[in-house]
Protein backbone atom coordinates (compact mmCIF):
# COMPACT_ATOMS: atom_id res chain seq x y z
CA UNK A 1 0.00 0.00 0.00
CA UNK A 2 1.31 3.45 -0.86
CA UNK A 3 1.97 5.75 2.03
CA UNK A 4 -0.66 8.50 2.16
CA UNK A 5 -2.43 10.58 4.75
CA UNK A 6 -5.33 8.14 4.45
CA UNK A 7 -3.32 5.26 5.89
CA UNK A 8 -1.09 7.07 8.40
CA UNK A 9 -1.49 7.35 12.16
CA UNK A 10 0.72 9.35 14.53
CA UNK A 11 1.73 7.61 17.76
CA UNK A 12 2.97 9.52 20.81
CA UNK A 13 4.66 7.16 23.25
CA UNK A 14 4.92 8.07 26.96
CA UNK A 15 4.77 11.85 26.48
CA UNK A 16 2.79 12.14 29.71
CA UNK A 17 5.60 11.41 32.12
CA UNK A 18 6.66 12.56 35.58
CA UNK A 19 10.39 12.02 34.88
CA UNK A 20 10.74 11.07 38.55
CA UNK A 21 13.18 8.14 38.31
CA UNK A 22 16.92 7.50 38.06
CA UNK A 23 18.00 9.14 34.82
CA UNK A 24 14.81 11.19 34.60
CA UNK A 25 16.79 14.45 34.72
CA UNK A 26 18.67 13.36 31.57
CA UNK A 27 15.53 12.20 29.78
CA UNK A 28 13.66 15.42 30.49
CA UNK A 29 16.55 17.50 29.15
CA UNK A 30 16.62 15.52 25.90
CA UNK A 31 12.83 15.57 25.68
CA UNK A 32 12.80 19.36 26.00
CA UNK A 33 15.38 19.47 23.18
CA UNK A 34 12.96 17.69 20.82
CA UNK A 35 9.78 19.31 22.17
CA UNK A 36 9.48 21.91 19.34
CA UNK A 37 9.70 19.09 16.76
CA UNK A 38 7.07 17.05 18.59
CA UNK A 39 4.77 20.08 18.70
CA UNK A 40 5.29 20.53 14.96
CA UNK A 41 4.46 16.85 14.39
CA UNK A 42 1.33 17.14 16.54
CA UNK A 43 0.21 20.26 14.65
CA UNK A 44 0.90 18.51 11.33
CA UNK A 45 -1.28 15.56 12.40
CA UNK A 46 -4.11 17.89 13.45
CA UNK A 47 -3.91 19.96 10.25
CA UNK A 48 -4.00 16.84 8.08
CA UNK A 49 -6.65 14.99 10.13
CA UNK A 50 -4.31 12.12 10.93
CA UNK A 51 -5.38 9.91 13.83
CA UNK A 52 -3.33 10.91 16.88
CA UNK A 53 -2.88 7.98 19.24
CA UNK A 54 -1.28 8.41 22.65
CA UNK A 55 0.03 5.23 24.27
CA UNK A 56 1.23 5.76 27.79
CA UNK A 57 2.49 4.01 30.89
CA UNK A 58 -0.34 3.54 33.38
CA UNK A 59 1.55 4.56 36.56
CA UNK A 60 -0.32 1.88 38.52
CA UNK A 61 -3.59 3.74 38.00
CA UNK A 62 -4.74 1.23 35.36
CA UNK A 63 -7.25 3.70 33.96
CA UNK A 64 -7.16 4.87 30.35
CA UNK A 65 -8.12 8.39 31.38
CA UNK A 66 -5.50 10.86 30.23
CA UNK A 67 -6.69 13.49 32.71
CA UNK A 68 -5.96 11.14 35.63
CA UNK A 69 -2.55 10.24 34.18
CA UNK A 70 -1.78 13.95 33.67
CA UNK A 71 -2.83 14.77 37.23
CA UNK A 72 -0.55 12.01 38.53
CA UNK A 73 2.44 13.01 36.37
CA UNK A 74 2.33 16.80 36.33
CA UNK A 75 5.07 18.45 38.37
CA UNK A 76 7.41 21.39 37.85
CA UNK A 77 9.77 19.22 35.74
CA UNK A 78 7.11 17.76 33.46
CA UNK A 79 4.53 20.53 33.19
CA UNK A 80 5.94 22.24 30.08
CA UNK A 81 6.03 18.97 28.11
CA UNK A 82 2.63 17.76 29.28
CA UNK A 83 0.92 21.10 28.55
CA UNK A 84 2.44 21.27 25.07
CA UNK A 85 1.57 17.71 24.05
CA UNK A 86 -1.45 16.61 26.07
CA UNK A 87 -4.20 14.86 24.15
CA UNK A 88 -7.38 16.57 23.03
CA UNK A 89 -10.74 14.96 23.68
CA UNK A 90 -10.88 13.69 20.07
CA UNK A 91 -7.49 11.96 20.25
CA UNK A 92 -7.09 8.29 21.12
CA UNK A 93 -5.51 7.36 24.46
CA UNK A 94 -4.35 3.88 25.44
CA UNK A 95 -2.41 2.64 28.45
CA UNK A 96 0.27 -0.02 28.19
CA UNK A 97 1.55 -2.42 30.85
CA UNK A 98 5.08 -2.77 29.45
CA UNK A 99 7.48 -1.19 26.98
CA UNK A 100 5.79 -1.85 23.62
CA UNK A 101 2.69 0.12 22.62
CA UNK A 102 1.39 -3.14 21.10
CA UNK A 103 1.92 -5.48 24.05
CA UNK A 104 -1.45 -6.28 25.66
CA UNK A 105 -3.11 -3.14 24.25
CA UNK A 106 -5.82 -2.71 21.58
CA UNK A 107 -3.45 -0.71 19.36
CA UNK A 108 -3.28 -3.22 16.51
CA UNK A 109 -7.08 -3.53 16.42
CA UNK A 110 -7.49 0.25 16.46
CA UNK A 111 -5.01 0.69 13.60
CA UNK A 112 -6.81 -2.00 11.60
CA UNK A 113 -10.16 -0.29 12.14
CA UNK A 114 -8.64 3.06 11.11
CA UNK A 115 -7.15 1.35 8.02
CA UNK A 116 -3.66 2.55 8.93
CA UNK A 117 -0.57 0.64 7.90
CA UNK A 118 1.91 3.51 8.13
CA UNK A 119 3.00 4.89 11.51
CA UNK A 120 4.71 8.14 12.42
CA UNK A 121 6.14 7.42 15.90
CA UNK A 122 7.44 9.95 18.42
CA UNK A 123 8.14 10.12 22.15
CA UNK A 124 10.28 8.66 24.92
CA UNK A 125 12.29 6.65 25.71
CA UNK A 126 13.69 5.91 22.29
CA UNK A 127 16.01 3.14 23.37
CA UNK A 128 13.29 1.33 25.32
CA UNK A 129 9.60 1.96 24.58
CA UNK A 130 9.95 3.28 21.04
CA UNK A 131 12.45 0.56 20.14
CA UNK A 132 10.13 -2.18 21.48
CA UNK A 133 7.13 -0.58 19.74
CA UNK A 134 9.05 -0.40 16.45
CA UNK A 135 10.03 -4.07 16.77
CA UNK A 136 6.40 -5.10 17.23
CA UNK A 137 5.18 -2.78 14.46
CA UNK A 138 7.74 -4.33 12.12
CA UNK A 139 6.59 -7.84 13.10
CA UNK A 140 2.98 -6.78 12.30
CA UNK A 141 4.16 -5.44 8.90
CA UNK A 142 3.55 -1.74 9.54
CA UNK A 143 5.61 0.79 7.60
CA UNK A 144 7.20 3.34 9.91
CA UNK A 145 8.70 6.79 10.03
CA UNK A 146 10.37 7.41 13.37
CA UNK A 147 11.93 10.86 12.99
CA UNK A 148 15.31 11.17 14.69
CA UNK A 149 14.35 14.67 15.86
CA UNK A 150 11.17 13.44 17.57
CA UNK A 151 12.63 10.73 19.82
CA UNK A 152 14.58 11.09 23.08
CA UNK A 153 16.38 8.75 25.46
CA UNK A 154 18.38 9.26 28.66
CA UNK A 155 21.69 8.84 26.80
CA UNK A 156 22.51 10.13 23.32
CA UNK A 157 24.50 6.96 22.49
CA UNK A 158 21.52 4.78 23.44
CA UNK A 159 19.20 6.92 21.33
CA UNK A 160 21.57 6.79 18.35
CA UNK A 161 21.94 3.01 18.62
CA UNK A 162 18.16 2.57 18.86
CA UNK A 163 17.75 4.69 15.70
CA UNK A 164 20.38 2.55 13.97
CA UNK A 165 18.45 -0.64 14.85
CA UNK A 166 15.09 0.90 13.97
CA UNK A 167 16.43 1.85 10.55
CA UNK A 168 18.66 -1.12 9.70
CA UNK A 169 16.67 -3.99 11.22
CA UNK A 170 13.08 -2.70 11.25
CA UNK A 171 13.41 -0.79 7.97
CA UNK A 172 11.90 2.42 9.37
CA UNK A 173 12.58 5.84 7.91
CA UNK A 174 14.43 7.85 10.58
CA UNK A 175 14.90 11.10 8.67
CA UNK A 176 14.04 14.19 10.74
CA UNK A 177 10.46 15.41 10.58
CA UNK A 178 10.37 18.72 8.73
CA UNK A 179 6.61 19.48 8.57
CA UNK A 180 6.42 18.34 5.00
CA UNK A 181 4.18 15.89 3.24
CA UNK A 182 4.79 12.20 3.82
Amino acid sequence: MTQTHNNTAVLFIDVINHFDFNGGHKLIKHTKDILPNMITLRNYAKKNNLPLIYINDHYRLWQADFNKIIEHCKNERSEEIIEALKPDEDDYFLIKPMHSAFFQTPLQSLLTELNCDHLLISGVAGDICILFTAKDAYMYDFKMHIPSNCMASEEKDGNDYALYLINSVMKADVHPFLNQSL
